[in-house]
């Protein structure tokens, strides 16, 4: 395993974005930046600037196993063959990858740790907004633990046990508790430069080899 500095050396310097975290014959992980699409998007520069197509060049077998919202930093997981990309998505979607954030949130949340338990839906009418729905949301479920806390803030580890589309700042902001930065679900008095939400760990088997497969990246704030 290479560290960030290293392998942002190795692939053209401290601003390329592919900062590689592992990479075997058959999984790539690399470590997205802050307000980086993972995937293709609108408009002609979300087609060309987003982490996949940065990296097919590289790896032309590249194949997209899940997704960070583009506000958020952190690891991202890719497969390079059919059979990886498969058994990876199955583990995804069985919640048999452990993943953990850490998060800078307004305020002090009740107690050490906590979990939140609410459905979440889309919010037709303000699009990509999501929402509470105790009607017709998917059932989310979020734990959480306290790090530290600051004047005005707490770091919050975060596990998030389903994946919905962003179920983190969705959950905490329901509880009060929003991520600093959140243009969405925050204040807009947020003087924050960025969302402060990173994908720090990701631990799960090896879609090939077995064992397990730990990868880390550093919380840049």
């Amino acid at each position: 395993m290479s560290t960030g500095a290293e392998a942002a050396a190795r692939d053209g310097g401290p601003e390329s974005p592919l900062v590689v975290v592992h990479e075997d014959a058959h999984v790539v992980a690399l470590d997205k930046p802050a307000g980086l699409l993972c995937v293709p998007g609108r408009g002609a520069e979300g087609l060309v600037r987003n982490l996949w197509s940065l990296a097919l060049p590289r790896w032309p077998t590249l194949r997209i196993v899940h997704r960070l919202d583009q506000a958020t930093s952190g690891l991202v997981l890719f497969a390079l063959d059919a059979d990886a990309h498969r058994t990876l998505s199955a583990a995804f979607e069985n919640r048999a990858v452990d993943k953990r954030y850490e998060a800078l949130v307004h305020g002090w949340p009740a107690g050490e740790s906590g979990s939140i338990d609410l459905p979440l839906a889309a919010d037709w009418p303000n699009r990509p907004r999501q929402r509470v729905d105790r009607e017709r949301g998917k059932p989310s479920l979020t734990h959480w633990r306290a790090l530290a806390r600051g004047a005005g803030e707490s770091r919050l580890e975060l596990q998030p046990v389903t994946g919905r589309s962003h179920q983190l700042r969705v959950h905490l902001a329901t509880i009060g508790h929003p991520v600093r930065g959140d243009r969405l679900y925050g204040p807009t008095d947020d003087a924050a430069p960025r969302l402060m939400l990173h994908a720090h760990s990701l631990r799960l088997l090896h879609p090939v080899r077995g064992g397990e497969l730990a990868l880390e990246s550093a919380v840049p704030f």
